[in-house]
């Protein structure tokens, strides 16, 4: 087990290394005047030189690298010139909005998904599963800005002109700030992700249970007397989960690492936004940090996903 994790954990810093040496010939070999494109458009040239000093612009191409090698590995994610802050600074502030978005979401989606490919494949080809199938297939084509839209029109613009204040136009309120506002803001954006999300896990949960379910252990199981609902939990349906798992593992690192469309129709000023803020104004520092983070976040997830197979699956620790 302890040799399974360490290598997994190997390969995981292998990957951020490609994506730091990728990001640094990207944002600091490619440009003409790297000093200049940092310090943004309005720069003037006493910042330029002060961030070609700092950034050791002068020096060899590797000892760049590893400069800025160092300062990541350190959590120095670079300084934001267009706001005067550390991009650290700014990670910080967004990402608990994007957590709270995702982890949320996670929640609802997961549930409603696996549940529904549950009942999906212990009722094959009946009403329930095409239901079901129809259920998912609908939100898996859906557009997740029409539906934000949507959501918002029916139950946040229509339930307002009835009378009934029940969720806001968009925006975040802090934890901090109340339990209440907290889950009023972010119900709406989490209901939107979960739809779309539970669509692929419905169809992942029933196809591997159907698979499962087939098995001879599961006849074996059966054979024996033991109650169903305990055939289809214990037995089917810890196997089938492993497809499911890498899913989520993939989805929640993208999800932490910035729910763009999702922020931006609903107004959260999370890691998603704050990215395309950065976009739109040339912050590179900004958009570096935030490609670091997320690709971490991803990397992270997936090294999770291994200890999970390794829980689910006792074989996987032999590979």
């Amino acid at each position: 087990m302890a040799m399974f994790l360490l290598r997994r954990i190997g390969h995981g810093i292998l990957v951020l290394w490609l994506i730091s040496i990728a990001v640094f010939g990207l944002f600091f070999v490619a440009p003409s005047n790297v000093a200049q494109t940092l310090a943004g458009r309005q720069a003037t040239p006493e910042t330029i030189a002060l961030i070609k000093h700092r950034l050791g612009l002068d020096l060899p191409v590797w000892k760049q690298y590893l400069h800025f090698l160092g300062n990541a590995l350190k959590g120095n994610l670079g300084f934001d010139y267009y706001h005067q802050v550390p991009v650290t600074k700014i990670i910080a502030g967004a990402l608990p909005i994007t957590v709270s978005l995702a982890l949320g979401a996670a929640v609802l989606w997961l549930s409603l998904g696996v549940f529904n490919g549950v009942i999906s494949a212990i009722h094959p080809r009946s009403l329930a599963d095409r239901g079901l199938t129809l259920f998912a297939l609908f939100f898996y084509s859906f557009p997740s800005f029409l539906l934000g839209l949507l959501l918002l029109y029916f139950l946040y613009f229509r339930l307002t002109l009835s009378g009934f204040k029940w969720f806001p136009a968009g925006g975040y309120s802090p934890l901090a700030g109340g339990f209440g506002p907290w889950f009023q803001h972010l119900f709406l954006p989490w209901i939107a992700l979960a739809l779309l999300l539970a669509a692929t896990y419905t169809r992942l949960t029933r196809g591997s249970m159907l698979d499962v379910l087939g098995e001879d252990y599961i006849r074996t199981a059966r054979s024996k007397g033991i109650r169903e609902s305990r055939v289809i939990v214990r037995h089917g349906l810890r196997s089938a989960l492993t497809p499911v798992v890498t899913q989520f593992g993939i989805d929640l690192g993208q999800l932490i690492g910035g729910v763009v469309v999702t922020e931006t129709v609903f107004s959260l000023p999370g890691l998603g936004q704050t990215a395309v803020v950065a976009i739109n104004q040339q912050d590179l520092p900004v958009i570096i940090g935030i490609v670091l983070f997320a690709s971490a976040a991803v990397v992270v997830a997936n090294i999770l996903v291994d200890i999970a197979y390794a829980v689910l699956d006792p074989r996987v620790r032999l590979h």
